[in-house]
């Protein structure tokens, strides 16, 4: 037979059988090359546990869901996630807003919104054809909770003339949820975020800054974005007349000291004098209010242009009298 003359004559010729199996080998390899470079469509399941911000939930879903999905991939990635099918379920992070709440833990992702998950899910290389169920469903249970305001540290530094506005820096979101047990969240009243510190600040900042961590404490949230709002002013300083205001008929307010001096820190850069028309007073009613007739002086008529203002001396004497 024609085979066994061919094993014969490359038996007996040990380069021709060297050169014969490199042949097959090589033929073998392009073969499987071109049908691994094709395109397959596939069903494929990941088993996948959901992460997510969830309010008043934990954090990671108690239960593991299988998501199968028909897609399209070449055979090398096919070959990749055939050898990865025993491995543990992957964790996805997942927006809460993609959730539908069923109960009182459990939860549901339409497969519309996870259409936006599919590199996560199967990864890079991948065509989603379509899934395999509309919706699947996770089980995130209750935990313990309460919310606190965040309080922003700082340590600013600013140029001459230039200081904040709008009452120091705001932060958002400016209160979080803070998960754990119930005598360790109750001795919780707020969250602090890690220092910002800045040095000759000249306009205004914005950024983010992490959140510091509590113990036995899981906090909604890693980080908040903060803003500042800065202004360059000007000083204008004035003498003025401290004057009593809605006093009774038959009585006399008298004010001592009867004027201050006022420094007004005013928007650059200054077209007019902002102050022409400012005037101090002592409201009656506040002296009825007072202890011992010590009262802090109010400004009236103050324009937006001016930021700030302080008062030397911040507290006067007076004293009531009959006419």
């Amino acid at each position: 037979m024609l085979y066994t003359r061919l094993l014969a004559r490359l038996k007996d010729n040990g380069r021709d059988f060297a050169l014969f199996g490199i042949s097959l080998l090589l033929a073998f390899s392009i073969w499987l090359i071109q049908n691994l470079s094709l395109n397959y469509s596939q069903e494929i399941s990941v088993p996948v546990i959901a992460e997510s911000s969830i309010e008043g939930h934990a954090q990671v879903s108690s239960n593991s869901v299988s998501i199968s999905a028909r897609c399209r991939l070449s055979g090398f990635h096919l070959m990749r996630m055939s050898l990865s099918r025993r491995m543990p379920p992957k964790h996805i992070v997942f927006d809460a807003s993609d959730f539908q709440h069923l109960d009182d833990n459990d939860f549901v992702i339409s497969a519309n919104a996870l259409s936006g998950y599919i590199k996560e899910l199967y990864g890079d290389e991948v065509q989603l054809e379509s899934f395999m169920s509309s919706r699947f469903q996770f089980r995130f249970p209750v935990e313990n909770h309460k919310k606190v305001p965040v309080q922003a540290i700082a340590v600013l530094g600013f140029k001459p003339q230039y200081m904040s506005m709008g009452g120091g820096i705001q932060v958002t979101p400016d209160s979080v949820l803070v998960y754990g047990e119930p005598s360790v969240i109750e001795a919780v009243d707020r969250v602090l975020t890690r220092t910002i510190s800045q040095k000759n600040i000249s306009s205004s900042l914005h950024g983010t800054v992490q959140l510091e961590p509590q113990t036995g404490v899981r906090i909604s949230a890693s980080h908040v974005h903060y803003a500042l709002d800065v202004t360059r002013y000007v000083e204008v300083v004035k003498e003025l007349k401290i004057e009593p205001r809605n006093v009774p008929a038959g009585k006399n307010l008298a004010i001592l000291p009867s004027s201050a001096t006022a420094v007004f820190r005013c928007v650059f850069p200054l077209s007019s004098d902002p102050t022409d028309n400012i005037r101090l007073y002592v409201d009656y009613a506040d002296f009825a209010k007072s202890i011992n007739g010590h009262c802090i002086p109010k400004v009236s008529s103050m324009p937006s242009s001016i930021i700030d203002y302080a008062l030397d001396p911040q507290i006067v004497e007076c004293v009531e009298s009959s006419r």
